[in-house]
């Protein structure tokens, strides 16, 4: 039986591997350049002679650090995964259907790490989310929305994101969170005293309410809440927690802007309020919270009722 490989990354990771290393990589000069594929196929092997790392593996990546320092391995990065695709799709370790990715992580030119994941849940190569483009949207913060909704919703958003819904987005000004959720068929109440720009100031899926964020509340339920308000975390996770535990909205989208210092317990106190006003309402719930490619200083949460 294969050992389980968790799906879900920690709230600060973009990805998780499971692997070995540093493996050195082995330089054959012979012919003028150095050679970094026999090496890396040697530590591919010995990787791959404990169960849960065995092929077939679904694709292979080479990766990089995402920073200045390590964009300048991309080219080499792309090189050794043609290379190393060849060579194992020649071997049939490469099947579609596999449940597991296999990694080579490059820190620099001379070493790397060798790993697998779980394939349905590392959707992007460097954990950088390849999403369509916000077209007219008025602000870049629609990226934010639009990445958490694949995070979290991934196959079932066609099932739990659906036109003719209702949402209600607080803090919508410009309408960046308004746009998106529009551009999918919602129709949107936009919450904000202040103006949304664009096509959607004029969308007729749209509704503005020049009123605070942090006080409304919809006359009746709503399928969706998102909120993006400049807040602190504490208060939007309060928010947050009463419209899913009163029954207000069915799920939430929301981001929670870090203070400077002590990110780490800021967040973990966040999660303990939400958790803490769902179980005194009684309410079964999904909850998860990622730092997305799209977040600065922020975490995005997902909160849904479960369904009894």
């Amino acid at each position: 039986m294969r050992e389980r490989i968790a799906t879900h990354p920690p709230i600060f990771a973009r990805s998780l591997l499971v692997g070995s290393g540093p493996h050195a990589l082995a330089a054959d000069t012979s012919a003028g350049r150095a050679d970094r594929v026999p090496a890396l196929l040697a530590a591919i092997d010995a990787l791959a002679c404990a169960p849960a790392h065995a092929p077939p593996w679904r694709s292979v990546w080479v990766e990089h650090p995402d920073t200045d320092e390590g964009k300048p391995l991309s080219k080499l990065a792309r090189a050794l995964q043609a290379r190393l695709d060849e060579a194992l799709r020649a071997a049939g370790r490469i099947d579609a259907n596999a449940a597991c990715r296999l990694h080579a992580f490059l820190p620099d030119g001379r070493n790397a790490w060798i790993g697998t994941s779980d394939a349905d849940a590392t959707r992007w190569p460097l954990g950088i989310p390849r999403l369509r483009r916000a077209g007219p949207a008025p602000s870049r913060s629609a990226q934010k929305l639009a990445e958490a909704i694949v995070v979290f919703l991934g196959e079932r958003e066609g099932e739990l994101l659906r036109p003719g819904q209702r949402a209600v987005d607080l803090g919508a000004a410009p309408g960046g969170w308004t746009w998106v959720l529009a551009s999918r068929g919602l129709r949107v109440v936009a919450v904000d005293n202040g103006p949304l720009k664009g096509e959607v100031a004029h969308d007729p899926l749209v509704q503005h309410l020049r009123q605070d964020g942090l006080r409304y509340r919809p006359r009746r339920p709503v399928d969706w809440l998102v909120c993006d308000i400049v807040e602190r975390p504490s208060v939007i996770a309060g928010v947050v927690a009463g419209w899913i535990a009163d029954g207000a909205a069915n799920a939430a989208i929301f981001n929670l802007k870090l203070p400077m210092k002590k990110r780490y317990e800021e967040v973990r106190r966040c999660e303990a309020l939400i958790l803490e006003r769902l179980r005194a309402a009684g309410v079964r719930a999904h909850f998860a919270l990622r730092h997305l490619y799209h977040d600065r200083e922020e975490v995005t949460g997902y909160l849904a009722r479960r369904q009894r």
